[in-house]
């Protein structure tokens, strides 16, 4: 018994999947819908299209300006570059619509096979695991037997309760696909825009992200503050109504993001990816590319211990995660909350991303997807700016009125 089992067959599960079949070994992908389209907002580095060999047809748009607005509506007017100005210097907007199946097919097309069908029950015992699962088309309950599995089922990770492991801290994202007069997409030809404040998003960002035939507007919120995202959404909608004029909505969506990575996500036969795992990033909430990343390592790690898939064999995978990406989400995590602890800190991180140093550091981080190594000169002048932006905001004669309008 060779078999392996991924359960989940969005990014991260066909990544996963793709890289065992590639490699020989028989892996079944079981997904609980396949007509389920994961809503998000859809951006990806193009570092991810080389890595994964994806083709470029898939990206809806390509984003080369990000507008980011305080909450007295003080804009900055970013452009997407490194630190060496290369040609690859965007951020790709893709639709799950089109990016999921693509994966999937692939997998499937290398050898994968797809059952469509919910998980009931998984048990793991010395020999193997046993899969119970509810098959879509008849409704029967079928079983499998497998040497391993990966979980690679979101936020909710069916594959992590049967692990006997607690719920994760989750935010809430909504968000609302719009379609615009032509004359009003023109806005958003390479534009993304976020936007802070407690009347959008208390504790995280809103959003107006453009795809080929539309804009995704949406909102995202921490725990304590979910009951409220329709209302929010709705007040992001009134922010920037003259911008959506003319507009027809045609669907909304929600869904469930992670709040902090899981303590442990190998096991004795069993790892978790993705949102699962819980590896999604602070400040940004991108998991994507972190969704493939980890899939595709849980499948290289399973790739060399398939004999003895044992817990202490797999937490290779653990290790290696952690010592390639370990700092990257402490920082963005303290980024999260310290740039979106209130509206007046709100303030002093939009004054933040106004420094040159920060804006070309961040995207050549998101784009290549590794921690730059920051020269001490621009460490110098972004502790400048950040110290010069805390005393404006916070300095008693200096603080600003969250409805004043400066720019």
């Amino acid at each position: 018994m060779d078999e392996v089992l991924i359960i989940g067959a969005s990014v991260g599960g066909a990544t996963a999947a793709e890289t065992l079949a590639k490699a020989g070994v028989p892996v079944i992908l079981l997904e609980r819908n396949l007509q389920y389209v994961k809503p998000c907002g859809g951006a990806l580095p193009p570092v991810a299209f080389r890595e994964f060999d994806i083709p470029e047809t898939l990206i809806s748009r390509k984003v080369r300006r990000a507008l980011i607005h305080s909450p007295s509506e003080r804009t900055v007017d970013i452009p997407v570059r490194g630190l060496n100005g290369q040609d690859d210097a965007y951020i790709a907007m893709v639709c799950r619509e089109e990016l999921d199946p693509y994966l999937r097919n692939r997998a499937v097309e290398r050898g994968a096979t797809l059952i469509e069908g919910q998980m009931t029950e998984l048990k793991i015992d010395a020999a193997g695991v046993t899969t119970t699962y509810r098959d879509r088309a008849s409704g029967a309950l079928k079983t499998l037997r497998t040497a391993a599995v990966i979980g690679a089922d979101g936020a909710y990770s069916p594959t992590a309760k049967a692990l006997g492991l607690p719920n994760l801290p989750r935010c809430v994202a909504i968000q609302e696909r719009m379609r615009l007069p032509e004359a009003q997409m023109a806005r958003w030809q390479e534009t993304a825009d976020l936007y802070l404040g407690a009347s959008v998003s208390p504790d995280l960002y809103a959003w107006a992200f453009p795809k080929k035939d539309h804009v995704a507007v949406g909102i995202g919120v921490g725990p304590g503050h979910t009951k409220h995202v329709k209302e929010l959404l709705a007040n992001l909608k009134q922010r920037i109504a003259p911008e959506l004029a003319g507009g027809e909505s045609f669907l909304q969506e929600a869904h469930a993001l992670p709040m902090r990575p899981r303590p442990q996500i190998a096991f004795e036969r069993a790892m978790l990816v993705g949102d699962a795992a819980g590896l999604v990033v602070g400040t940004s909430g991108e998991g994507i590319y972190w969704a493939m990343k980890s899939g595709k390592l849980a499948a290289e790690t399973l790739l060399e211990n398939l004999h003895n898939p044992s817990q202490a064999a797999l937490m290779r995978y653990q290790r290696r995660w952690w010592k390639s990406y370990r700092t990257m989400y402490v920082f963005l995590r303290w980024l999260q909350r310290w740039g979106y602890g209130n509206p007046r800190q709100m303030e002093v991180f939009t004054d933040m991303c106004r420094n040159a140093d920060v804006q070309r550091l961040t995207f050549e981080s998101y784009m290549y997807k590794n921690m730059t190594p920051v020269p001490w000169l621009a460490q110098m002048r972004m502790t400048g700016d950040i110290v010069a932006a805390q005393a404006k905001h916070y300095w008693p004669t200096k603080r600003l009125s969250v409805g004043a309008v400066k720019r």
